[in-house]
């Protein structure tokens, strides 16, 4: 095995040698030894050669970390493989590797970049309108004493039994559905049909489903739904007094001034989240990449262009991907398009992560799941869903880091001590 490392800069290095073919026969060959020796249904014989060139390219990027005399716990994140060449008795390896940059944090000043912000108080008619939402999503729904017909803002029971070409199909029938007409959360057309039903009738609604449905099997065809209205409900709101008051927070001595109070904080709180995302966690980033300047690890730089290129990509239709896949330089231009904000992305992280060891800021994974449910809350989503689309995705660590930043930005800003 042939390593020569050459030093790019204070923290990125690339690594260049060769591996003769008899290193990875003889790793391909050891491994088939020890496959054999085992019962069939305890190997994988199909990846023997991919993982005995997974163990040369690990011993390769080994023995390049010893020539350079890096210590592996400095090093960031995966190393990158530029280059991969087949020559005449060996395998030609380039690879890029980053160790961590030299952030001095001991010397910042929060007051020199945090930006300064009123904190906000809530008003009487933000407070007495928070409270009413609070009391109208406690009210419950209940069955009109006097039955009439639906109009338009009605909440109707019904059944439905949907069919296409006669015939019923997954998803398309339920009993005692609860549906606000006029809510447009159904298909087209479905809503407007029920009004004028009358308790117990039945009705057939013809609709269409939309040609960009969600499900491929439905999109785009006509269907019928035998409709039966059981009955219309109402909110009963109930007057919000000390009674209600008591009853809500499970507290014997709660008054209504004490939930108002509640909510006070609560229109309070929503404000400054507000205030924070579009006004002052902007600020800080631009003064904190202002304010640092150090080398960025090119091999994360790649990675990060990587994950935005991705993330546009999957805006594309077929003809794009392959448009782009077809013409390398317009995907090389992509690349470029996105690399301004990779760098800035990973610039920022690296000031984060130092300055949280600094402060001591530690995030859990029980938080990240937690932050992640409350998003998914706050969006109308599946908070399970969501978590297992973090997990699935790689994401978890992202998600933690952007946790880890707010904790930050917090402190910077003071609200640590609010």
């Amino acid at each position: 095995m042939n390593v020569k490392v050459e030093k790019i800069d204070d923290i990125n290095y690339i690594m260049s040698g060769t591996v003769d073919n008899s290193v990875i026969e003889a790793k391909v060959a050891k491994a088939k030894e020890v496959a054999a020796s085992k019962p069939e249904d305890e190997t994988k014989t199909d990846t023997i050669e991919q993982d005995a060139a997974g163990e040369v390219f690990k011993d390769f990027i080994d023995a390049g970390i010893k020539e350079a005399k890096i210590e592996v716990d400095t090093i960031l994140g995966q190393p990158s493989l530029k280059k991969y060449e087949q020559q005449d008795n060996c395998v030609y390896f380039e690879v890029e590797v980053a160790v961590s940059p030299d952030i001095n944090v001991d010397a910042i000043v929060y007051k020199e970049i945090a930006p300064t912000y009123t904190k906000p108080t809530a008003s009487p008619e933000a407070v007495e309108k928070k409270l009413m939402e609070f009391v109208k999503k406690q009210a419950l729904f209940t069955a009109l004493d006097t039955p009439k017909s639906i109009e338009k803002g009605d909440v109707a029971v019904i059944d439905f039994t949907g069919f296409i070409e006669d015939k019923t199909f997954e998803g398309g029938s339920a009993e005692k559905f609860n549906i606000k007409v006029g809510s447009d959360k159904f298909i087209p057309g479905f809503e407007e049909q029920l009004i004028g039903m009358e308790y117990n009738e039945k009705r057939d609604v013809l609709v269409k489903f939309p040609d960009d449905y969600s499900s491929e099997d439905l999109a785009g065809k006509e269907a019928k739904f035998i409709v039966t209205l059981h009955e219309i409900q109402e909110q009963k709101v109930e007057t919000p007094d000390d009674a209600f008051a008591q009853k809500t927070l499970n507290n014997p001595k709660a008054t209504l001034q004490t939930l108002k109070d509640q909510m006070s904080e609560q229109v309070n709180a929503e404000e400054i989240s507000q205030m924070y995302m579009k006004d002052l966690k902007p600020k800080i980033v631009k003064a904190l990449l202002a304010k640092f300047d150090f080398t960025l690890p090119n091999n994360i730089v790649e990675q990060e262009i990587d994950a935005k290129v991705r993330e546009k990509t999957r805006e594309f239709n077929k003809e794009q991907h392959e448009e782009y896949m077809a013409d390398k330089e317009k995907f090389a231009e992509l690349r470029e398009s996105v690399r301004e904000a990779a760098r800035k992305s990973i610039k920022m992280s690296l000031i984060v992560e130092a300055l949280a060891k600094r402060e001591k800021i530690e995030v859990n994974a029980q938080e990240v799941i937690g932050a992640l449910g409350y998003q998914a809350t706050m969006t109308g989503q599946d908070p399970q869903a969501l978590v297992k689309y973090y997990q699935d995705n790689n994401l978890m660590t992202s998600a933690k880091m952007g946790l880890t930043e707010d904790k930050l930005f917090g402190v910077i800003l003071g609200f640590d001590k609010a």
